[in-house]
């Protein structure tokens, strides 16, 4: 199963003035194709060679196979948590999960900055459903991915800083405040109310 890359949902330069053009092509064309021609290379004749994407992050052991496939799928979902004009808050029921879990919206938004901006080297910051139905903020460094703890990812924020360097140097709390400029609320409350995983990497 060769898998490719994923289309994104809108033009390169959609999200400007938030994330540059420069970003978004570098960010796309180059790092996620990366990854997924390099997990290609490596399922090639092993017994992940015709396995779904999801399927190889939760079998997969820790190395090159698991950090290609996981950043694959990351990356994938990431794009989708985005849109060009993103709304500036949630909606109920999803405005109510997030007040009934962290007090209110800005909560969330101030622990989910705080986990981002204190996040050491290179990750993602995600807003999660836990297996009891909790929703709360998980860190994962590098490719790794909370569905392999059994929680199911809502929302991410990519903080590895090819995310954001071209645009805001080393300023990582400035990209944050353009992220929530772009947050595709209805895709992420779409995701708590049916439960499901979206398509990462189509064969």
């Amino acid at each position: 199963m060769a898998h490719k890359l994923p289309p994104l949902p809108y033009a390169y330069e959609a999200l400007e003035p938030h994330i540059s053009t420069e970003t978004l092509r570098y960010h796309h064309s180059k790092h996620h194709l990366g990854y997924v021609e390099k997990l290609n290379k490596l399922i090639e004749n092993t017994e992940f060679d015709k396995v779904p994407l999801e399927e190889i992050i939760m079998r997969a052991p820790p190395g090159p196979i698991f950090n290609n496939a996981a950043q694959v799928w990351n990356h994938s979902f990431y794009w989708q948590c985005l849109r060009p004009e993103g709304d500036a808050d949630p909606r109920n029921p999803l405005e109510k999960a997030l007040s009934d879990s962290f007090e209110s919206v800005e909560q969330f938004r101030d622990e989910f900055d705080h986990a981002a901006t204190t996040l050491f080297g290179s990750g993602w910051v995600w807003l999660v459903k836990e297996a009891d139905g909790s929703l709360a903020i998980a860190s994962t460094g590098d490719a790794d991915n909370p569905m392999v703890r059994g929680a199911r990812p809502l929302l991410t924020c990519d903080v590895w800083e090819h995310a954001y360097y071209i645009d805001y140097r080393n300023d990582k709390a400035a990209y944050l405040e353009a992220f929530w400029s772009l947050v595709n609320w209805d895709f992420i409350a779409q995701n708590l109310a049916h439960g499901r995983l979206p398509e990462s990497s189509p064969a």
